[in-house]
Order: structure tokens, then C-alpha cells, then sequence
């Protein structure tokens, strides 16, 4: 598992309407030494919870009726009455469909995490959130972590992005991009 944290100070909130998963979750969170859990069956109770209690993470499921994981997120993320929209939100979820993924990272959580759960893997996202924190980024249509998670290489120009290798190499020599004329002739 790498270096071994002392989690005992984090204040953690698990948001879940199944209450089953809610004493699963601090059950692994007790194991990995964790005793300040909060704990909300939806997410409005959540929210207001937010304003009293130390919470140092959210756990929050994806799957909710009224609001759900991914509107929870938006609203810590972009409510003028947030309490905290800097806190880490570690989405859980059964659904990890491609289009959910992405619509919990562009609603701003931290980590994502699927069901079912075990202590390892909650460990290592809590791990995530203290050893690498990510900075946060704003613009139009989003406040929360920066979505991007490998290094750009020590470039820092315009077209950063576009630099970079599409097979995710980083260390790779960045390729020009291939046109019609190019992919006729090869």
C-alpha cells in the first residue's frame, strides 16, 4: 500500500440513501482508522451538514433520488451559499458507464470510486487527495479540480495541449498531426 497515513483527525461525510452501504462505507473507513463520520441519507441533508460538522472528504453516491451524486457535487462546487466548495468529493457509484464518468468529472469531484468498495481502494483515493491535491480551475461552465491528472512535461505554452502525445505518452515526442494527403500517401 505504499506509505501508511495516521487518518484518525479526517472528518468524513458518507452521502447515501442505501443505509446498508452507508454502515458498509464506515465500516471500511473505521478499519483504516477513521473515526469522525458524518453520515446523510440524501443530499440536501448533506449539504446543510456540510455547514456544521469537520468534514475533510465527502463520499457521495451517485445514484440518488431528488438530488443526486453528480447534482450534489455541482451544487458544493458553484452555490454562493457553499460552505466549501474546496472540500474533496469521492464519488461512489455501481454505474460506471462512460457518460456517468464523465458527468461526475465535469460536475467537479475529486475521485471516483465503484462499487463494491473495498478498503484498499478507498484508502488509495484518500491517499490520492493528500499526496497529490489538485489545483482548482474555474471558467464559464466549471469550477472544481483540475480534470487533468498527468504532468504536461514542463511546457507551459498555448498550445500545451495540443502538444502533448495522443497515446499518453508524455516523455514521447509530440507528432504532427496526420492529414488526408499524409494518410494517402502511407
Amino acid at each position: 500500500m505504499g506509505k501508511k497515513y495516521d487518518l484518525s483527525n479526517l472528518g468524513i461525510l458518507v452521502v447515501d440513501e442505501n443505509a446498508n452501504m452507508r454502515s458498509v462505507i464506515k465500516t471500511l473507513l473505521k478499519s483504516l482508522g477513521i473515526h469522525e463520520i458524518s453520515e446523510c441519507n440524501d443530499a440536501a441533508d448533506a449539504f446543510e451538514e456540510l455547514r456544521t460538522s469537520k468534514t475533510d472528504i465527502v463520499i457521495v453516491d451517485l445514484a440518488m433520488h431528488n438530488i443526486d451524486g453528480v447534482e450534489f457535487t455541482q451544487l458544493v462546487r458553484t452555490a454562493k451559499d457553499s460552505p466549501n466548495r474546496y472540500i474533496p468529493i469521492i464519488m461512489l457509484t455501481a454505474h460506471t458507464e462512460r457518460a456517468r464518468v464523465l458527468a461526475a468529472r465535469d460536475a467537479g469531484i475529486t475521485e471516483f470510486l465503484r462499487k463494491p468498495v473495498c478498503a484498499a481502494d478507498l484508502y488509495a483515493r484518500i491517499v490520492e487527495i493528500i499526496e497529490r491535491p489538485r489545483n482548482y480551475v474555474r471558467s464559464k461552465s466549471f469550477f472544481g479540480p483540475d480534470r487533468r491528472r498527468r504532468e504536461a512535461n514542463g511546457y507551459d505554452g498555448d498550445d500545451r495541449r495540443n502538444s502533448m502525445p495522443e497515446d499518453g505518452d508524455a516523455d514521447a515526442a509530440p507528432q504532427e498531426p496526420e492529414t488526408a494527403e499524409g494518410a494517402e500517401a502511407s
